[in-house]
């Protein structure tokens, strides 16, 4: 089975197991997803979604987030761990957003890596489930698993992105992302899993990989 083959079958189960990909972060519009993917970074979805209630209800535009200092902004985000970097970024970005964009979000991924506290991966993901522009945001999960199921040797998530474009149908790339995740969270954590009961690792684990081309 070549690795085409086989991302084909697993994109078959990922969209037997998971048709619909709701968005984990909690957001109302572009702006605070971005915030809440900026947040999200060593943090899990579920405490970003208990903080930003309490951050959006303070501030849920850029005009609103400035009125409030960078401190203020740190105690508030302090539960999702590493604030003095996030605070600040999401201050300095909100007031760039005012200058340069008229406080609302850019649409291109190049002006959004330019904001502070931005990378490749949260412009993927706001460009991806906001814009709806076609990018497959890796983390360090996505990455795990590319290379459990054999579709992917990239020792960055970079090459991990990259090999995963090839693979799978630029259509896909949106909702095949949020899957990934979704299934991994299920069926193929990290840590204490059993990989004949995983639906994918079961057919296409690390076994096979060896021999893919």
């Amino acid at each position: 089975m070549t690795k085409k083959q086989k991302a084909q079958a697993i994109a078959a189960i990922l969209e037997e197991l998971f048709p619909e990909t709701p968005v984990p972060l909690h957001h109302s519009d572009a702006y605070t997803l971005l915030v809440a993917v900026l947040l999200s970074a060593q943090c899990t979805d579920e405490r970003v979604n208990q903080i930003t209630p309490i951050l959006f209800g303070r501030a849920a535009n850029p005009f609103d987030m400035v009125k409030l200092s960078v401190d203020e902004i740190r105690e508030i985000i302090k539960p999702c761990g590493l604030s003095p970097r996030k605070s600040a970024a999401i201050y300095e970005l909100s007031k760039i957003l005012i200058d340069k964009y008229q406080g609302e979000v850019p649409q291109s991924f190049e002006a959004l890596e330019e904001l502070p506290g931005v990378g490749h991966k949260t412009a993927s993901v706001v460009m991806s489930q906001w814009f709806g522009v076609p990018a497959f945001p890796v983390d360090t999960h996505i990455h795990r698993l590319a290379a459990r199921w054999g579709l992917s040797s990239g020792k960055s998530v970079e090459q991990t992105e990259a090999d995963l474009k090839k693979l799978f149908p630029k259509k896909l790339w949106n909702k095949l992302h949020l899957q990934i995740i979704f299934f991994g969270r299920k069926y193929c954590p990290a840590r204490g899993h059993d990989p004949v009961q995983c639906p994918i690792c079961s057919r296409y684990g690390v076994e096979e990989c060896k021999t893919s081309k």
